[in-house]
């Protein structure tokens, strides 16, 4: 079946998820400075949380550009990732008007390394329908990057009970490994372009 719809979907849903986030930051209720320090949280997760949602739209549409095809199963894993990032308002909303206390920063990054899994599962239902040596297959390869992420959020959800601090610096660096964007699916769609123009 065609992939439109569900990239048009995930558009929008994705859409809706960054203006809740926005939303979520109160206006002060005063003209000075001092009426915004107690904001500095909040603007802060979400900014994290926003940069966060950004990769996942980046990497999403170039997951599905690569795509030809999907099926129902691809379907719910895209549905199953779209729940996670559905609930980062939540958590790092939390997060922020807690000042980064332990427990909200644990349970941003247990959404973090949630949204990780699904975005795997999801990749691995697209390599599983088009095949290893599909381009899509052959450009995810063994998605270190990807395992690397989810070895690290493990690691920072229970570290955010020992100094949240150091969780948020992990959550930071993952963040800081994505926003250069995933070149591996682009490099090989041209080489298959490429080879396609050779051919004929």
């Amino acid at each position: 079946m065609g992939k439109g719809r569900l990239e048009a979907f995930s558009d929008g849903v994705l859409a809706i998820i960054i203006t809740i986030m926005v939303l979520e930051m109160k206006v002060p209720h005063g003209a000075s400075w001092e009426f915004l320090q107690p904001l500095a949280p909040v603007f802060m997760s979400y900014i994290l949380s926003f940069v966060y949602v950004g990769i996942y739209w980046n990497n999403h549409h170039h997951l599905l550009h690569a795509a030809r095809q999907i099926n129902g199963k691809i379907m719910w894993a895209n549905n199953h990732l779209l729940f996670w990032l559905s609930l980062m308002p939540f958590s790092s909303g939390w997060m922020g008007e807690n000042h980064f206390e332990p427990l909200p920063t644990a349970v941003f990054g247990l959404d973090l390394l949630m949204a990780a899994i699904a975005y795997f599962i999801l990749a691995r239902c697209l390599v599983g329908l088009h095949g290893k040596d599909s381009t899509i297959g052959r450009a995810l390869g063994m998605d270190v990057k990807g395992k690397i992420s989810v070895v690290v959020y493990a690691l920072a959800i229970p570290l955010a009970f020992v100094a949240g601090w150091i969780s948020l610096l992990l959550y930071a660096l993952v963040a800081v490994m994505w926003l250069i964007p995933d070149k591996r699916i682009e490099l090989k769609l041209a080489e298959e372009h490429l080879g396609l123009k050779i051919k004929n």
